[in-house]
């Protein structure tokens, strides 16, 4: 044999020797925690596998009035800076798309020091739509209205794909769908409601100055006041929507500047939950974007695990001053619109700590500890930039993705199985080589898909289907061509050279244009349609690898072996 031969044998073995290390993992189900210094496994799809399929969207008029808030609180420790004393004041919420905040200063004479200092630092940030004595009104620019839209779904895939992570699911698929959706799938998910409460929570943590100049007495009658006018709240419905409600509702009774919120108490004798109501401050002292980190701890005397905080630089900084200028005073730690605890500040608190308590202990201690990981994971992960509502939700069950396996396997074997058979009578021996490149091909082709991390799905299993397809095709055009050339009274040798050389191009057209289709389907298509594409497109490139030059390879050394003398086909 040639120099040339052996180089592509060996060339050959290697990716075949490649291969089957690569693929071992899957094949004899490797523990990922063992020696095998491969850890890649096939990946398999939500359809395959089971799982979760949910799409979300963004309620855009809640971002805005958040982010409006956001800037007031960063306009107060402007001023404050300046020595200009301010207090936050109503929101004006008659147009959602465009909420404005009112601020209210100590000192009418400082407006116009104050309004310098806001357009200079927030230029193009800001708006300044009214003024009226010590009061201005801020709006969002329509500058950052746009960020905030193009950017919301990008940080939420982000912060999604963080808290994923961390929940521990193997190939998940979040993917934007349009400016205000985002699709996630998270295949072999088991517990649906605990995986939706860790990516739906908006975790916006919070300290609020809590106002205790209100009697709970009359608290209390504002909510019998709502009550009477329907606004109740209901196990099952979205919080943030009833504490929206109940704000703007009471919005002529609650001083201006502060809001409602609503620690949960249950009762141990009964189970019973009941919203206790607090005053807060509208505008947060501190935000979750102060947050380095969150992680669970024990308190040793009372056997309670809770979530210990630290926070960054200026998050400490700002956490010191608002704790040492009220003391005596109760801070409520609110995590979206949930005070879960509302401790008097007994001493300026320094560097930069602060926890949450969820209480229980005892015979709730597992569901506690469960409670406090969850929380400190969607804090260290970060915040949802936005709110997500569920749109649509799907839950596929392992049953089904077991049985797609299973049948898809026979339909493979079965299929397999006659295109060999017809491979062999039709074309003898140079059907046995057929079938050989037809093996290494879905070798190839799924060695290819573990190595690029990608995941099986059903369409990607019809996408191998197609490629061994292509590649009995692909065999077929070449045998034809060396029969042509053998009924032209050929010699075997040179038919057979005849035959490779004169398919090529046929068979280089055939699979360009398909994988012109195939780049179509991925650049176009979502979901199942890009997975189908993925793996035509490696089928593609394996089938004129396998089909072609692997075929000439063993053609050449069967013709070799024989001297030419003899060729069936």
């Amino acid at each position: 044999m040639k120099t040339s031969w052996w180089v592509r044998f060996s060339v050959l073995l290697v990716f075949i020797l490649v291969s089957v290390l690569i693929l071992l993992p899957t094949m004899m189900k490797f523990d990922e925690n063992g020696h095998y210094p491969i850890k890649s496994k096939i990946n398999l799809g939500l359809d395959l596998q089971g799982g979760l399929y949910m799409i979300m969207g963004i309620d855009f008029k809640k971002v805005y009035k958040d982010e409006v808030k956001t800037y007031a609180r960063k306009i107060e420790q402007l001023l404050k800076d300046q020595d200009i004393a301010m207090t936050p004041g109503e929101m004006d919420e008659s147009d959602q798309l465009d909420p404005k905040q009112t601020v209210v200063l100590t000192k009418a004479s400082d407006m116009e020091v104050a309004k310098k200092k806001i357009k200079e630092f927030f230029a193009g940030n800001v708006r300044i739509t009214k003024e009226d004595g010590a009061k201005l009104e801020i709006a969002l620019s329509s500058v950052i209205k746009k960020q905030i839209e193009e950017q919301s779904v990008g940080k939420s895939i982000e912060v999604i794909r963080n808290r994923i992570d961390e929940f521990g699911v193997t190939e998940p698929e979040i993917l934007a769908q349009g400016n205000d959706r985002i699709v996630v799938q998270l295949p072999g998910v088991r517990d649906i409601e605990r995986a939706k409460e860790l990516i739906g929570k908006t975790a916006k943590l919070e300290f609020k100055m809590v106002n205790d100049t209100i009697a709970p007495q009359v608290m209390m009658g504002w909510l019998d006041k709502a009550t009477k006018a329907g606004i109740t709240y209901k196990k099952g419905d979205r919080f943030s929507e009833y504490l929206k409600k109940i704000n703007e509702f009471l919005k002529a009774d609650i001083p201006e500047g502060h809001e409602l919120a609503f620690e949960k108490k249950t009762n141990k004798a009964t189970g019973e939950e009941a919203n206790l109501p607090f005053v807060v401050e509208a505008i947060a002292k501190i935000t979750g974007d102060d947050l380095a980190d969150a992680r669970v701890q024990i308190d040793q005397q009372k056997n309670d695990p809770y979530v210990s905080m630290d926070f960054k630089t200026a998050g400490a900084k700002r956490f010191e001053e608002a704790t040492g200028a009220n003391i005596g005073k109760r801070m409520a730690v609110i995590l979206d619109g949930n005070v879960y605890s509302a401790p008097v500040i007994q001493a300026k608190i320094g560097g930069g700590h602060a926890q949450i308590t969820l209480g229980g202990g005892g015979a709730n201690f597992n569901k506690t500890m469960s409670e406090a990981k969850d929380l400190a994971l969607v804090l260290r992960a970060g915040a949802l930039p936005v709110q997500l509502d569920f749109l649509e939700q799907r839950t596929v069950g392992p049953n089904l993705g077991a049985d797609s396996i299973h049948k898809a396997k026979i339909a493979s074997i079965i299929g397999c199985v006659l295109v060999f058979i017809f491979a062999i009578i039709y074309y003898r021996f140079s059907g046995i080589i057929a079938v050989v490149t037809l093996l290494l091909n879905v070798l190839f082709t799924i060695t290819i898909l573990v190595a690029l991390d990608a995941t099986l799905t059903l369409p990607g299993l019809a996408g191998i289907a197609l490629t061994v397809g292509m590649a009995v095709d692909a065999n077929i055009i070449i045998f034809e061509k060396i029969r042509d050339e053998l009924r032209r009274g050929i010699s075997n040798y040179k038919s057979y050279e005849l035959g490779f050389a004169s398919a090529l191009w046929t068979v280089l057209d055939a699979h360009v244009t398909a994988a012109a289709a195939g780049f179509c389907l991925l650049n176009f298509g979502t979901g199942p349609i890009r997975g189908f594409a993925v793996t035509l497109l490696i089928g593609i490139v394996v089938t004129v690898y396998t089909a072609y030059y692997v075929s000439h390879l063993l053609f050449e050394l069967y013709m070799d072996k024989t001297q030419g003398q003899e060729l069936s086909i």
